[in-house]
């Protein structure tokens, strides 16, 4: 007895019983339908009921799609590659070769074919085994349709099952769609379906998949090739078996000349051609594969689901399109000008972030590192450096300190005077006072404006002195968005902390968010969130809509004078002295495109730790920070340097190419400030006296000097500066530390001796007196020292700590006591308790 026989035979008697039964059961149960089309359309409604959701007449969907502002495309996202298309963009010899292969009386049943049913029957049993299904490719639509739209793995059980209860409910549904539908929507929509292999559901993308070509141009034997694949992708795949792809192939091409779709002579001809593969890559899939701004990409991946509440599954097939802000232009120059820079896997990375002023769209994020997850490359990087608060960007923080100061009313021209280190009398570091000092050669008197853009260190503790605490600067910054991807609780925190380092940029700081609080700047007080994305759109091209069934919560997200627009304008015409020619001791200059105003700071960490510079016009504002984000690295040079430069060869292309806008004028009255003139004095009394008439506090402080204990050496600030009402002004005191004694007069020239001869006898006396003999002569006096030269008014000696115990009150930028002591520390002390010290410029 052979066993294997008699399996096959028990096998085809299964087989054809479960064909019979479902036969019988179909013709009885779907009579209306095989009775005739006008019998069906009378009772279809009633019996059928509506088609599934899945069935309606949209196509499948496509892959989700990002473009850029401009319309280009930068990724996709999908688990299956889907390009459905419509009947137009096919060729009809595909349309042909798959319905010769797969079911000959497609245009003669509706949507059942009983008759083709039977003959598989018999020619299965002929075969003794399985060679010709007797589905319609209706019923094979149906199928594909529920397995691959099935969300659950019963649902898919559901879809493949060999049950007659599945067989029914597709001959059912299959019967719905023929009634509905034409045979072209149906046909197209099939070959829009079905899977060819290489991950390509649908013709369009197997098309590109085997041949590089689109669907509407495939040749005859191509589309056999496809046509031939619908039924088993696997055994026949024509990269890892030609031979049975080229078989397959030419049985399509024999059943097309069979049915009279091709001549015999066309089939023959076809059916001696190579395969001729020549395979176009997929399209790109996720952020890894983006063509252009991968950073980007990953920040409105993220942005989708983490913001808008979509859900990755939906983005991987859901067929949306979604608009970014991505500025294409500007984010190929950002990545030209990181790599200019720093080459690609330096341990330093060269982080460029751009966004648009007044709407916070982002416009670019380039870093010398290519997005990927492989972590034993170096060159790739999958934690988004842009947008992760990781270094600090130094005295790019001082903006914020002078914001607070100008809205607090000190003007463009307030003037302190500072000694180098400064130490200040209102900020701790640990047990003894926070100070500071410069990075090379600062007068110790300077104005608002000057200090800003030559970066000066001990003039911004004074100010934050004379501001009495940190929280104004604080408050300043999260009301420019500084903190939006910064912990929530951390402006608090450095309130909390009177953290004196705030002002030196030594919090961890968020690239993107340094440019998006700059850019509050260039557009007037206007604080604007980033977003990355203008709209989101369905597979019909609707607005997508949330798991609420509201629309996405799409759109700007702007605070219209988010901080004074005086105070916005006014700083926007100081900062441009930090870029644009003809202002000495500027760090930005780097940055300086000609023929264009560009406002900007430099910044630079603790021990070089990260350097910064930020630069705006009205249209653009670009951050650019320079670190290791892995250890400590001394990063080479200042803000002015590799950041500037960055910066400056990103954005010339663009401002060549786009032209830019010019700044408000600064504010008036906020460039005046509500200041007072600070009068001059001659004696320490006579100070207190017109201070207190001209509106201010004062306080005496002690300073090392060249000249005598307590000799007036001025005011800070000084006479015919600029002070707020009610403000400390300090009367600075010489202590005498570095007086000298003058040289002591010579003694004089001893008297001669009297003489030993005896003096003539006096004359007889006269009747007219006579007059008194002459006296001798006093010796000349031994020469006086010559005086000490007077103190030139730049720059005036720092102040020192008052001995008497008259504490100054705040908010008074008092000078430094000159012998407080100093904590360690590179350019500075340390901030606030765990704060980094002070930065350079």
């Amino acid at each position: 007895m052979d066993l294997r026989n008699d399996a096959r035979v028990a096998t085809l008697l299964k087989l054809a019983a479960t064909v019979v039964a479902a036969g019988a059961l179909l013709a009885a149960l779907l009579l209306p339908w095989v009775g005739g089309p006008a019998v069906a359309a009378q009772r279809s409604t009633g019996l059928l009921g509506d088609l599934p959701t899945e069935l309606t007449a949209d196509p499948p969907p496509a892959n989700t799609v990002l473009l850029t502002a401009g319309g280009e495309p930068i990724t996709y996202f999908y688990d299956e590659n889907r390009q459905p298309v419509r009947s137009d963009q096919i060729a009809e010899v595909v349309k042909q070769a798959m319905v010769a292969i797969e079911d000959a009386r497609f245009y003669r049943h509706h949507g059942l074919d009983l008759q083709g049913t039977l003959r598989a029957l018999v020619t299965n049993i002929a075969a003794g085994g399985v060679e010709e299904g007797g589905s319609t490719l209706t019923q094979q639509l149906v199928k594909q349709t529920l397995l691959q739209t099935a969300d659950s793995p019963e649902e898919r059980r559901a879809a493949t099952e060999q049950t007659l209860g599945r067989k029914l409910r597709e001959a059912r549904l299959a019967l719905a769609l023929e009634d509905a539908y034409s045979k072209d929507d149906i046909l197209t929509r099939y070959l829009d379906t079905v899977y060819f292999g290489q991950n390509a559901y649908g013709v369009q993308p197997a098309a590109r998949a085997y041949f590089g070509v689109d669907a509407a141009a495939l040749t005859l034997p191509q589309a056999a090739l496809l046509a031939g694949l619908a039924q088993s992708p696997a055994a026949d795949d024509p990269f890892t078996d030609p031979e049975a792809a080229t078989a397959r192939r030419n049985e399509v091409l024999s059943r097309m000349a069979e049915q009279g779709y091709i001549d015999r002579t066309q089939a023959a001809s076809a059916q001696a051609e190579p395969l001729g593969l020549a395979p176009a890559p997929a399209p790109p899939r996720g952020c890894a594969e983006a063509g252009v701004g991968a950073f980007v990409c990953d920040f409105v991946q993220r942005y989708l689901v983490q913001e808008l509440g979509m859900t990755q599954e939906q983005l991987d097939s859901g067929g949306y399109v979604v608009r970014t802000t991505l500025d294409a232009d500007l984010q190929r120059s950002g990545d030209a000008a990181v790599l200019e820079t720093l080459p690609t896997g330096d341990p330093l990375a060269a982080v460029f972030t751009a966004v648009e002023p007044g709407t916070g769209h982002l416009l670019a994020m380039s870093v010398n590192r290519v997005f990927g997850y492989d972590k034993d490359d170096p060159a790739q990087e999958s934690f988004n450096l842009n947008v992760a608060p990781s270094k600090g960007s130094g005295s790019t923080y001082k903006v914020f300190t002078a914001a607070a100061a100008l809205a607090r009313g000190y003007s463009s021209y307030y003037t302190l005077t500072a000694s180098d280190p400064y130490v200040s009398r209102v900020y701790r570091d640990g047990t003894g006072s926070y100070d500071v000092e410069n990075v090379g050669s600062y007068q110790s008197t300077l104005d608002l404006t000057t200090a800003l853009y030559q970066s000066s260190n001990t003039y911004f503790l004074a100010l934050e002195d004379a501001l009495g605490s940190v929280e104004e600067p604080v408050r300043m910054a999260e009301r420019m968005g500084l903190f939006q991807f910064s912990d929530p609780a951390l402006p608090q925190q450095i309130v909390d902390e009177n953290r004196g380092s705030f002002t030196f940029g030594a919090e961890a700081t968020s690239p993107l968010a340094l440019a998006s609080a700059y850019s509050t700047l260039a557009a007037g007080g206007t604080r604007c969130d980033v977003v990355p994305v203008t709209a989101v759109l369905d597979r019909h091209g609707d607005p997508a809509v949330g798991p609420d069934g509201a629309p996405l919560a799409l759109g700007d997200r702007c605070t219209s004078e988010a901080i004074p627009p005086g105070v916005a304008n006014t700083l926007n015409q100081m900062l441009r002295k930090d870029v644009e020619p003809g202002n000495p001791g500027q760090t930005g200059a780097r940055a300086f495109v000609p023929g264009h105003q560009i406002a900007g700071k430099t910044g630079t960490a603790q021990d070089n730790d990260s350097i910064a510079f930020v630069g705006y016009t009205p249209e653009t504002t670009a951050s650019v920070m320079v670190l290791n984000p892995k250890e400590k690295q001394d990063v080479g040079g200042f803000g002015g340097g590799k950041a500037a430069t960055v910066w400056h060869d990103a954005m010339a292309p663009i401002l060549q190419a786009r032209g830019s806008g010019e700044f408000l004028p600064a504010d008036e009255v906020v460039q005046n400030g509500n200041t007072r003139v600070v009068p001059g004095c001659s004696s320490v009394r006579a100070c207190q006296a017109a201070l207190s008439d001209a509106g201010f506090q004062s306080s005496v402080v002690r300073v090392d000097s060249v000249r005598a204990a307590g000799t007036l050496l001025g005011t800070s600030p000084p006479s015919g500066g600029r002070a707020v009402p009610g403000q400390v002004v300090s009367i600075l005191v010489s202590n005498g530390a570095d007086y000298v004694e003058p040289t002591p007069r010579p003694a004089p020239e001893p008297r001669p001796a009297p003489s030993t001869v005896a003096p003539e006898p006096p004359a007889a006396p006269r009747t007219e007196e006579a007059p008194a003999p002459e006296p001798a002569p006093e010796p000349a006096p031994a020469p006086a020292p010559a005086p000490e030269p007077e103190p030139a008014p730049e720059p005036a000696p720092a102040p020192a700590p008052e001995p008497a115990p008259e504490p100054a009150p705040a908010p008074a930028p008092a000078g430094p006591p000159a012998g407080a002591p100093r904590a360690p520390g590179g350019f500075g002390g340390a901030g606030a308790p765990g704060a980094p010290g002070a930065p350079g410029r």
